[in-house]
């Protein structure tokens, strides 16, 4: 098994899967992230601080470590997408996905044809994943996996279309803006009973269309939801909650508390 293509592979297995999420930009601490008990790490471009040269240097040393990468692009950007694959990314999550023209836009630059249009220069996966020219053609497009972020009203109101198409292979959510776009700019309330339904919604389309189902949660409590809602992949918190969470708690021990 390749790492590039482990995630595809486990994630076809039962349960919930655990990543890390990382944004500050410095591949060594991604590269700690994947030391741990994840399955995955994954590296977010949208709101983290990653440019694509350091973003590179993290998917090779997350792959390194023995896990695979998992990559955030910003909103519409989906030829960094294909850059990210390119550079060994397993799984692409991609922000703001609202319409079916979107959704065929991303897999056109994220699946090879006959699927998509993806242009070919995969130097970097293919030197982590082991595999050859031609192995790799045959075989990314099931394991490179897709997923687009819902988190507007606008596509959950599409998502049974987003989930028909091809090449797309999964769902993930944005607590935050899911709670902004449902209140219409009146709050951000991630844990907000509006967001659960939402949430709740969006899984059982997920389940009907057999795709798979991500969530980014930003807290162990949240991801232990999740999980126990059935998700597929449940990010947990993120490198500065983990920092923030590890210095507090030492602190606290170092004041006796």
């Amino acid at each position: 098994m390749s790492v590039l293509s482990s995630l595809a592979e486990r994630m076809a297995q039962p349960g919930t899967k655990f990543a890390a999420w990382g944004g500050l930009p410095f591949a060594t601490i991604a590269a700690q992230l994947a030391r741990l008990p994840f399955e995955a790490v994954a590296l977010d471009m949208q709101h983290g601080l990653y440019d694509f040269a350091e973003l590179a240097r993290a998917i090779t040393l997350v792959t390194a470590a023995g896990k695979p990468a998992i990559v955030r692009v910003p909103v519409g950007e989906f030829q960094t997408a294909s850059r990210a694959l390119d550079a060994g990314a397993s799984a692409i999550i991609a922000p703001m996905v609202n319409t079916v023209e979107d959704a065929r836009r991303l897999v056109s630059f994220t699946k090879f044809p006959p699927v998509g249009d993806r242009s070919w220069g995969p130097h970097g996966a293919i030197t982590l994943s082991g595999l050859s020219m031609g192995d790799y053609l045959a075989k990314a497009n099931g394991f490179t996996l897709v997923l687009a972020m819902v988190e507007t009203r606008e596509a959950i109101a599409a998502v049974d279309d987003i989930l028909a198409v091809a090449g797309i292979d999964g769902i993930f959510v944005g607590p935050a803006d899911t709670s902004i776009a449902l209140s219409n700019g009146a709050r951000v309330d991630p844990l907000h009973k509006d967001v659960d339904e939402a949430f709740a919604h969006v899984l059982k389309r997920a389940r009907a269309a057999k795709k798979y189902m991500g969530a980014f949660a930003g807290s162990g409590e949240r991801a232990k939801q999740h999980a126990g809602d059935g998700f597929d992949l449940v990010t947990v918190g993120s490198d500065t909650l983990y920092l923030r969470a590890g210095a507090e708690q030492m602190l606290k021990v170092a004041r006796g508390g």
